[in-house]
């Protein structure tokens, strides 16, 4: 879940790129990328260091290669994460454009929509570019607009399961996530589902969502886990502990709101030292998850051109190593 960002601050960002070059820069990026080899277009200014640095590549599950810097699809929906989008074409143009520009990880989930943020990602994107992961989940209902519900029945997954590959068009999804973990429903009943639908070449890899390290490693006894998707960025760390844990085992960890959600994010302090870096706070806190670790895949989500740009010119933000230093620390205190 994610917020769009505000404008850049004229034509040129401070220390990275104008946006023609970054455009430029990423078509060619994305285009490799997608082809299934990584490639570095630019690499750091004197002591500067990329927002990614050496690690903007991440390789999940040992065999899944994807830019760090992905798409999250779920504002592409209506109002509310309900229903049709108002401008349909819109939506897709989005997710073509995300695909242009670098971005070779798009996140999505049945829930939203429901269902039409699958059917759109098939109409934007089929036939799929070799290289393109799509990464939906199961496990969450939703009985009305504002209302979400876990519900991790072993039957009901299975069906869920067949159901995203059918509107996505796949043959197996590369990697599906339980949405939230039902405590009604024993973890490992649901996770057994996941493991039989893997069996049967539905999945490629499984992961799961708002979870604690304890339960990804209760979790790790019945299948093995290659995502965590919990909500964190530069101003709600709650989860630092699960990030931690994901570092140690080298597990992707997606960051959802990773720019605030609907809670947005309106600090001073930071608002301040992105100005004062030439980007907006929305682009600074992109940066600076990359920049935390090299496991972190954020997946910035919007359903503007626009904003979709500035949200792919987060990666190629220069910063010094003290400079990091100094925004982590006005991050520790917001």
């Amino acid at each position: 879940m994610n917020d769009e960002g505000l404008g850049i601050n004229g034509e040129r960002l401070c220390g990275i790129l104008t946006r023609r070059a970054f455009v430029r820069a990423a078509l060619v990026s994305g285009a490799t990328i997608l082809a299934g080899r990584a490639a570095t277009v630019l690499g750091a200014v004197s002591e500067k260091t990329t927002a990614a640095g050496e690690n903007s590549i991440f390789n999940i599950g040992g065999d899944l290669l994807v830019n760090r810097l992905g798409f999250g699809a779920m504002r592409l929906t209506g109002e509310g994460i309900w229903g049709w989008p108002p401008d349909r074409e819109n939506a897709r143009k989005v997710l073509r454009r995300a695909l242009e520009l670098g971005a070779n990880l798009i996140d999505t989930a049945d829930a939203y929509g429901p269902e039409t943020d699958e059917l759109l990602i098939a109409e934007a994107l089929y036939p799929y570019p070799k290289g393109l992961v799509i990464a939906t989940k199961g496990g969450q209902i939703r009985p009305g607009r504002e209302q979400w519900v876990p519900k991790g029945d072993p039957e009901y997954l299975k069906q869920c399961v067949d159901k995203s590959l059918k509107r996505l068009k796949l043959e197996r999804i590369d990697l599906y996530q339980l949405h939230r973990i039902d405590p009604k429903v024993p973890m490992e009943d649901s996770l057994g589902a996941l493991k039989e639908a893997q069996s049967a070449g539905k999945i490629r890899h499984i992961g799961l969502s708002e979870v604690s390290p304890e339960q990804v490693e209760r979790a790790r006894k019945t299948v093995p886990i290659v995502t965590v998707q919990n909500r964190y960025n530069i101003t709600d760390r709650k989860w630092e502990n699960t990030l931690s844990y994901c570092e140690k085992e080298q597990i992707g960890f997606m960051p959802w709101a990773p720019v605030g959600g609907t809670r947005g994010m309106t600090n001073a302090t930071l608002e301040k030292a992105a100005k004062d870096h030439g980007v907006t706070i929305y682009q600074l806190g992109l940066a600076w998850l990359l920049h935390r670790s090299s496991v972190i895949l954020p997946i910035p989500g919007t359903s503007s051109l626009a904003h979709l740009e500035e949200n792919m010119a987060a990666r190629k933000i220069q910063l010094t190593e003290e400079e990091w230093k100094t925004i982590d620390a006005l991050a520790s205190r917001a």
